[in-house]
């Protein structure tokens, strides 16, 4: 297996970790980055007309791009926004986990008494004909992706109908390029705690916890949104590390997932919280690499086929830690061929090509760092992280 196709909205870490694994890698995505192309055989990007929602995007539309490589293809890996995507029907293997799987997965009540089943803590989840009957506060977001940046905590019936009206009218404050509607929101118990992930590579038979990792959300000095995803450090180090893995094992085996899979928890004074399973390559992907030296690429291959390389055999330890922080825009934010020769002075990824605009908190690129201690990595990280908004402010 030589030839690999990644599909999905950003696909670089996926596209680079399969480069370095030594497969011909080649790509789909909304952004075609920089150091995407540098890693990729050859790209494409999906029209500006088209919007990022994959239910807008039409599935004529990706087979006319997947034949335009004029590539017969050994497997297609399915990235973010597109991993719901049924895609059975082309001639060469899809290594994700199937339809039938993910549908399981994406069904929130059935999630929800899947984990009651197995004992493991989750938030009350509620539909909106249940609005007269919610606890307060809650958690508002969209059942599927968006990076936190259309969460939001809703502490009383005004708060909360106030946003859904919101998404339900001219799309004030957010993209509506998206394609986000009050149908394709969930309203969840707020559970307050540390958020972590678990990573974890599984095949039919076994699953192992890569990493654990803490999450950054929110953080000001990133993003002025109070719950967009901005990055990963990995390791973290808590007394519930062992416990953690331990139920995202078991979760992603009960739940016959495959391949690179994630579980995102809320770390509360009481213990774990399972908050949801993203069946899908994660954006921790380059600090559980980078503080592992694990390649995950190669390891989901191999676990589609069955096997799980030696070293992971027993649950790997972090050799360092390593941080990615994504930074977000303050400002409008076009990139110039100086802005873009600066950046590549720094420890970036995600680099935006010339021309690249980024409206207000909109994403420019990521910052990855890796140091001996979680103090040190993160000193570097706001460092890198300050020069860069020298360049792009």
């Amino acid at each position: 297996m030589q030839d690999i196709l990644v599909i999905g909205y950003s696909t670089r870490n996926i596209v680079c970790s399969a480069r370095r694994a030594g497969y011909n890698v080649y790509s789909i995505d909304a952004f075609t980055d920089h150091d995407l192309v540098e890693c990729a055989v050859a790209s494409r990007v999906f029209d500006s007309g088209e919007t990022v929602d994959v239910k807008s995007i039409s599935r004529e539309k990706i087979t006319e791009l997947i034949d335009s490589f004029g590539v017969d293809f050994d497997a297609i890996v399915l990235g973010s926004g597109f991993e719901m995507m049924d895609m059975t029907d082309l001639p060469c293997p899809i290594l994700n986990n199937s339809p039938s799987v993910m549908q399981e997965v994406s069904d929130k009540e059935r999630f929800a008494k899947k984990l009651a089943s197995m004992g493991m803590p989750h938030p009350q989840t509620y539909r909106l004909s249940d609005i007269g009957s919610v606890s307060y506060p809650v958690m508002v977001k969209p059942k599927c992706a968006g990076g936190g940046t259309f969460n939001r905590i809703a502490e009383d019936v005004g708060g909360l109908n106030s946003y859904l009206d919101e998404i339900s009218s001219t799309g004030v404050g957010m993209d509506a390029d998206l394609g986000i509607s009050v149908d394709d929101m969930l309203i969840q118990e707020f559970v307050s705690g540390v958020p972590v992930s678990v990573s974890v590579i599984s095949t039919k038979q076994t699953a192992v916890a890569v990493a654990v990792n803490e999450q950054m959300i929110g953080v000001p000095w990133l993003t002025g949104l109070p719950f967009a995803y901005c990055g990963n450090i990995t390791p973290y180090e808590t007394p519930y590390a062992e416990k953690l893995c331990e139920m995202a094992e078991e979760l992603i085996q009960k739940l016959g997932l495959v391949g690179s899979n994630g579980v995102d928890f809320i770390l509360t004074d009481a213990g774990p919280v399972v908050i949801e399973v993203n069946a899908r390559f994660q954006g921790s992907m380059d600090s559980v690499e980078s503080a592992t030296g694990i390649n995950l690429f190669d390891a989901h291959v191999k676990a589609f086929a069955g096997e799980l390389s030696q070293e992971l055999k027993t649950r790997p330890v972090a050799k360092h830690f390593a941080a990615r922080a994504v930074v977000y825009a303050k400002d409008r934010v076009v990139i110039d061929e100086q802005a873009m020769n600066e950046l590549h002075k720094e420890s970036v990824m995600d680099i935006p090509n010339i021309g690249y605009l980024a409206d207000v908190n909109e994403p420019v690129t990521s910052v990855l760092c890796t140091e001996k201690t979680r103090g040190d990595v993160m000193m570097n990280i706001k460092k890198s992280v300050c020069n860069i908004r020298d360049i792009i402010d």
